[in-house]
């Protein structure tokens, strides 16, 4: 233990010389819930929006729309767009996107789509401009009571819900039938049979309260011991990767059986193969979205205004819901897929009940400034390595 405790010294310092040296930002990613308090935004602007026209870029994760949403955009708008699928981690996101943002550049981009914890760091970077609501009549009708005024974005000012989900367990229910818990995970019998996503934010809390401990109050030294169980997992091989969605790959071929994922993974796979399953823990899960943000240089915001506001059409996001299987962010789309598909309109992973999550929490970050989310930050990347 003592060397995991020079470690954190260790880490502790390179993040206060980091801090030092720069006071703009963090180098690798963090902070939502704890530190960059830096900037009071007094300066930022509203994204202008005249007659959308001319072309539009979007940066969003894998398998996040379907396959006709886009091309009927175009059609219906003459907007050209290029829909990029280059989000594959929050934090490595940022890392390609800091340099261009520092500077005002959004590399050609006028919406990316980033987590809860990520949007508001962007936002206190002052790398997000302001959203001008009279643009985006369907968002203000048709976005859902839950997520209208999140916390770190009170009145949506500068985010709009791209889809939101739950982090829990996903299993392989004929291979892994007693898998409950997280800590049902560490059972010897499935040593390099599991995975673990490579969000802290996903993760930790999640096998913190399966210790119970409870995320939303949980210390910085909660994090770092629950990072510590997590190496001494990694290392020992109990663990077999450290991923993004690709798990359910190995799941369906068998190599996995039980996960820590994320709940529209879990009904897409079941076209792979109907054993696996979403698991609510225990413990609860967590609950987050993923939001569309105009960044600073957005070379054509009035095209994302437009795109926004297609999307919170019902009639829209239906056929999205109907792809991607996560919890839908816009009313008046269970009636229509009540119609075309009742069992995904009753579906509790896109449609989930208050008694469902119950135990489940909105999406947590470490305490603390900037300097000792970063730590934890370093703590959790360096014990991916095991």
């Amino acid at each position: 233990m003592s060397s995991k405790q020079m470690k954190r010294t260790r880490l502790l310092i390179v993040a206060i010389l980091a801090l030092a040296a720069s006071m703009v930002l963090v180098a690798c990613g963090g902070g939502g819930g704890g530190g960059l308090s830096g900037s009071d935004n007094s300066d930022v602007t509203t994204a202008e929006g005249g007659d959308p026209q001319g072309s539009l870029k979007i940066s969003n994760w894998p398998l996040y729309i379907d396959g006709a949403t886009i091309k009927n955009f175009q059609n219906e708008s003459g907007i050209k767009t290029t829909y990029t699928e280059d989000v594959n981690s929050n934090t490595d996101f940022f890392g390609k996107m800091q340099p261009l943002l520092s500077q005002g550049d959004s590399g050609g981009r006028d919406i990316i789509v980033v987590t809860d914890w990520m949007a508001e760091k962007l936002y206190k970077l002052g790398y997000i401009q302001n959203l001008d609501k009279s643009k985006i009549a369907n968002v203000e009708n048709n976005l859902i009571p839950a997520l209208r005024d999140p916390s770190w974005d009170p009145g949506r000012k500068f985010s709009v819900p791209w889809q939101s989900g739950m982090t829990g367990l996903v299993v392989r229910t004929d291979l892994a039938p007693d898998v409950k818990s997280v800590n049902d995970l560490w059972d010897p019998k499935y040593k390099g049979k599991v995975t673990v996503l490579d969000e802290m934010r996903d993760t930790i809390p999640l096998m913190m309260a399966a210790d119970g401990i409870d995320p939303t109050e949980a210390t910085t030294e909660d994090w770092m011991s629950t990072i510590d169980k997590f190496g001494d997992l990694v290392s020992s091989g109990q663990i077999r990767r450290v991923t993004g969605n690709d798990y359910v790959q190995d799941m369906a071929a068998g190599n996995v059986v039980a996960a820590i994922g994320w709940s529209g993974d879990a009904i897409q796979a079941q076209a792979d193969n109907e054993n696996i399953q979403y698991v609510q823990p225990e413990q609860g899960c967590s609950l987050w979205s993923d939001n569309m943000l105009i960044p600073v240089g957005a070379p054509n915001p009035a095209a994302a205004y437009k795109f926004m506001d297609y999307v919170y059409q019902p009639e829209v996001q239906a056929k999205i819901t109907e792809y991607v299987n996560y919890i839908t962010p816009v009313e008046g789309v269970k009636p229509i897929l009540e119609k075309k598909d009742p069992d995904l309109a009753n579906n509790e992973l896109i449609f989930p009940s208050e008694e469902f999550t119950a135990n489940c929490w909105s999406q947590v970050s470490p305490p603390g400034d900037e300097a000792e989310v970063q730590e934890v930050e370093q703590a959790f990347e360096d014990a991916k390595l095991g």
